[in-house]
């Protein structure tokens, strides 16, 4: 028993089967539909349920407060034929999510509480895809832990990440405090819609809290790297000034590009900071009157993003020009097999 999606305004159609979701049927047929953590929660895949019923197993957590006229394509299921006001994300059926091993470059500690980490594809491969979608860690028993890629398209020699430790968790603990140079992990990639409007003529807005900079980083390298013109603006909220892990490189795009510009925010200013202190979406509105003229890119925790987007509603910008990224952490206890410096992969040690 299948049944027919209809997207507005495209008119594309595809079918889905009874026990399927939306979105993994419209994956499985190379339409591509936005959406972030898969989960229910960050509401990035939200759509307009024009005509048609849908159920949810569980009741997602990105549907509250919300009118009913709003459905969750990464958890709805069907139960008649539906048509849905939700554009289709360009040129991302071309790419092939691909499962891939992986072997670590470089490990660079940035922070006191983010590394940097450099992975290396087998000498046939490179990882197609687009500035600011993210990849997936396979875990030996089969739970995934997903990181932004921080570099752009372009420079796909290496695979960057911006990795955060979490305290109690056991996968960032290995990475912080036992993973080497050299060991082999398996990736699924890419994978995500938080990516530029590239038909866009409107200034671009980015605002970043904490390692949702890596994302950003990547989307605005390939903004440069395009010969984009458009103003840019970042805006990076972290609590103190030691968390501006990469301080410098903002400043490089500054003084190397016109257009661009950069402003952090200290949630927990340092003794002496003179910069711009609160929460960054706060900063953000009490900089720009005109938000509607711009297309903005937000990532971050799911607190900093949720707060951006219900300011940027107040302010009348639709929602078509916002984009964003929310952080979740694994919610059951993170499990790894560690074996020689080795991921241990479905009971195989690759070495």
């Amino acid at each position: 028993m299948f049944f027919t999606v209809t997207l507005s305004p495209s008119g594309t159609q595809f079918t889905v089967n009874a026990n399927e979701t939306i979105l993994e049927a419209a994956t499985r047929q190379k339409v591509s539909l936005p959406y972030g953590c898969r989960g229910g929660r960050c509401g990035a895949c939200a759509a307009t349920l024009l005509k048609g019923e849908v159920r949810y197993t569980t009741p997602p957590i990105a549907l509250e407060d919300q009118d009913s006229e709003q459905c969750l394509p990464c958890q709805a299921l069907l139960q008649s034929d539906v048509t849905l006001g939700v554009s289709e994300i360009k040129h991302a059926a071309e790419i092939e999510v691909k499962m891939l091993p992986c072997r670590v470059h470089q490990i660079d500690h940035l922070a006191h509480d983010v590394i940097r980490l450099l992975l290396k594809l087998p000498d046939n491969q490179r990882l197609q895809f687009r500035a600011g979608q993210y990849l997936d860690f396979v875990l030996a028993d089969g739970r995934r832990r997903s990181f932004s890629i921080a570099n752009a398209p372009q420079d796909d020699v290496f695979i960057e990440l911006h990795i955060r430790h979490v305290d109690g968790g056991e996968f960032t603990d290995w990475i912080f405090s036992q993973m080497q140079n050299r060991t082999i992990l398996r990736i699924q990639a890419p994978l995500g819609s938080f990516v530029l409007d590239e038909d866009s003529t409107r200034p671009m807005l980015f605002i970043g809290g904490g390692t949702g900079f890596a994302p950003l980083k990547g989307q605005i390298e390939q903004a440069f790297a395009q010969g984009i013109q458009r103003p840019m603006r970042l805006y990076w909220g972290v609590r103190a000034q030691r968390d501006l892990y990469l301080p410098d490189l903002p400043k490089q795009w500054v003084a190397n590009h016109r257009h661009f510009s950069f402003v952090p925010v200290l949630s927990e200013p340092d003794t002496g900071w003179q910069g711009r202190s609160g929460f960054v979406h706060e900063a953000v509105l009490a900089d720009i009157s005109n938000l509607a003229d711009y297309d903005i890119y937000m990532a971050g925790p799911p607190v900093m993003v949720q707060a951006a987007r219900k300011a940027l509603c107040e302010q009348a910008v639709p929602s078509a020009q916002m984009h964003y990224d929310a952080f979740e952490y694994a919610e059951d206890i993170e499990y790894m097999l560690v074996n020689k410096g080795s991921v241990c992969i479905d009971g195989t040690s690759l070495t």
